[in-house]
């Protein structure tokens, strides 16, 4: 059963890539920073798919200790086919009052992270000539910028650029590298949005779901997928 990483996958969006995943016959990682109950309510929805549901936790804002608990679980249990860099934080003001530390903590969680989690991932993926499936979350926000997001849309529009870069270097190797650009999708995320006035602004009239972000990620981590790298590919209901 191939093996795939998915990163903050105790809730929301990379639950249901998780669920979908193991779904699909994978055995999907579980990545978690602090909520560990979650976890373990995810791991049990996994693990009654039939998948290992094998749970990792550590803090991708901190290069050594993700390194470290990476690299031990590919000793234990073996190389990933596939990851999902899904975990990430928002954590929104307008510029003029956005404070050192608000753009500190989403640059290192969201696009250090990336770089963090898949530098210890992508040298054994090589070396044991794994064509596999790289996917990173970006953002709407990532494409487009939004107001009060100037940290939040720094960092996903960085996670774009990385992504575009990687999958040159790796597309010699059958290792695909792609990205996924939600919009407005209904997670806790989205709590205290003036919903009827967002639903404005998107053409379906709708929140996309969890479900359908977890479903274009499967497909990009199938075989069918393997001509496609260095894309980023939106679900946002027509916002642009």
């Amino acid at each position: 059963m191939k093996r795939v990483l998915i990163t903050g996958s105790s809730r929301g969006i990379g639950k249901a890539i998780a669920l979908e995943v193991a779904r699909q016959g994978y055995d999907p990682v579980l990545h978690y920073c602090g909520n560990r109950e979650a976890a373990l309510a995810t791991a049990a929805e996994v693990q009654a798919l039939g998948a290992t549901g094998t749970l990792l936790q550590f803090d991708c804002a901190d290069r050594v200790q993700t390194r470290t608990v990476i690299e031990n679980d590919i000793a234990q249990n073996g190389c990933y086919y596939g990851v999902i860099c899904n975990a990430g934080v928002a954590d929104d003001n307008p510029f003029p009052v956005l404070e050192e530390e608000q753009w500190d903590r989403v640059i290192r969680t969201d696009l250090d992270g990336l770089y963090n989690v898949l530098k210890p991932i992508v040298m054994p993926m090589i070396s044991e000539r794994i064509r596999g499936r790289i996917i990173a979350l970006s953002s709407i926000s990532g494409l487009v910028g939004n107001r009060g997001q100037v940290n939040y849309s720094a960092a996903k529009a960085g996670i774009i650029g990385a992504a575009k870069a990687l999958a040159i270097e790796l597309a010699k190797r059958n290792i695909t590298v792609n990205c996924i650009a939600p919009g407005i999708i209904d997670t806790d995320m989205i709590q205290g949005l003036p919903v009827d006035e967002v639903k404005k602004a998107i053409p379906m009239r709708r929140f996309g779901k969890a479900e359908e972000v977890a479903a274009l990620a499967c497909f990009l981590l199938s075989e069918n997928a393997g001509y496609i790298t260095r894309q980023v590919i939106s679900i946002n209901g027509g916002m642009f």
